[in-house]
């Protein structure tokens, strides 16, 4: 998945801990050439985006108060930038509706350098193993699979509705599954979850 392109990340957290521990994760991604940005205040963000052209903004959404990401992105109309949530606490599922992805302080760095590639449509992996399920996929069959609707799998792991439903469209193509006994089964044969969590629908 190596790639050449550099991606220019901004990082808006007003904890230098959180903010300087992103940056460093964020460098060390073997397969990703990525160069950060940092912000520290709304005018910071402001003169950020009159002074660089940005690719990924990662936000604490409660940054300076709440950020009102609809707002920002009526804005900025013409940026085409992903707008990622920092989770260093717990959020409102409805306070993340209109982020495109999140990122919390537990996130490994696979699943980050996975995130950014997919945000960046870096699919050559995906090309490469079709059938390869991310963690969040795995997550969320296992969601799926205890008979969690997709507004409770939404607020269990902290993204919108939306997105765990592009998650399950995803889950569809990779595995060619398309109904939630098929799921139960592929969960159950691959250990994702013990028979004795499956909800039964009688």
């Amino acid at each position: 998945m190596k790639s050449q392109e550099v991606i220019s990340v901004a990082i808006a957290e007003t904890s230098i801990i959180v903010r300087n521990g992103l940056v460093s994760v964020l460098k060390r991604l073997p397969d990703l050439d990525i160069q950060t940005v940092e912000i520290t205040s709304k005018e910071g963000l402001q003169h950020c985006m009159e002074a660089h052209s940005l690719h990924i903004l990662i936000i604490n959404p409660q940054f300076e108060g709440w950020f009102e990401v609809d707002a920002w992105r009526e804005h900025y109309p013409q940026a085409e930038i992903k707008v990622v949530a920092l989770l260093c606490a717990f959020v409102d599922a409805n306070r993340l509706k209109g982020y495109d992805d999140t990122i919390s302080l537990y996130d490994d760095i696979e699943s980050l350098e996975k995130k950014i590639a997919v945000l960046m449509n870096f699919s050559e992996d995906e090309d490469a193993d079709q059938d390869a399920l991310s963690q969040r996929e795995k997550e969320i069959i296992c969601c799926v699979v205890r008979g969690m609707t997709n507004k409770e799998i939404a607020e269990k792991l902290y993204i919108s509705v939306h997105t765990v439903i592009t998650h399950r469209r995803n889950i569809t193509r990779k595995l060619q599954i398309h109904s939630a006994a098929g799921l139960t089964i592929y969960a159950i044969v691959n250990k994702l979850v013990e028979l004795s969590e499956v909800k039964m629908k009688l």
